[in-house]
């Protein structure tokens, strides 16, 4: 960008103006707040829990027109009263982002190019493959004869997309198949 003398000359007077009128006592907070109030007005708001760790912080969700308008912090939650980590203030951005995957892409091994496939035969490849790794390696017994009930050849490594009621139905599930080594990004 360039940027001329004339130019530069505008850029400061107008910092220097903004940050005397700051000083005389003009809050410019009330603007700001009505602002916001405008994008979400007449949205349906709803409170809910920040998807990213265990924490539980809560927000509050605007939709209007089918659409998320705006997420922010929840003041009247009291694990963060209202505060959001990083992650969970860019959950709109999680939300509302167009380059999101909303299909199932599937690249077959030794494949070069990705190919769009339905929920049903996704869901039915991952059943499938798990359940042959599953058989393939599950142990009954030690060595000692003593009934152990595992399976070594799975490993699972759970999300922070996950909130604690799904993190705890996925390591139920996954104790239920025998695996052992069952971890969880927000702890690594």
């Amino acid at each position: 960008m360039k940027v001329t003398r004339r130019d530069f000359m505008k850029i400061s007077g107008v910092t220097v103006a903004g940050a005397t009128l700051s000083q005389l006592g003009f809050d410019l907070t009330p603007v700001q707040a009505y602002a916001t109030e405008l994008r979400i007005k007449g949205a349906k708001e709803t409170t809910t829990v920040c998807c990213y760790c265990s924490v539980g912080c809560g927000q509050i969700v605007h939709t209007g027109g089918g659409k998320v308008i705006n997420i922010e912090g929840d003041p009247d939650q009291p694990t963060s009263e209202g505060s959001l980590c990083a992650k969970g203030a860019g959950a709109y951005e999680l939300v509302t982002n167009p380059q999101r995957l909303t299909k199932v892409m599937y690249r077959a091994p030794k494949s070069a190019k990705w190919e769009e496939k339905s929920w049903d035969w996704a869901l039915g490849e991952i059943a499938r493959r798990i359940k042959k790794s599953r058989d393939k390696s599950f142990t009954e017994k030690n060595a000692k004869g003593q009934v152990v009930n595992r399976c070594n050849e799975i490993a699972a490594i759970g999300s922070a997309h996950l909130n604690n009621e799904e993190c705890w139905l996925y390591q139920k599930f996954l104790r239920s198949l025998g695996l052992v080594y069952i971890e969880h990004e927000a702890r690594l």
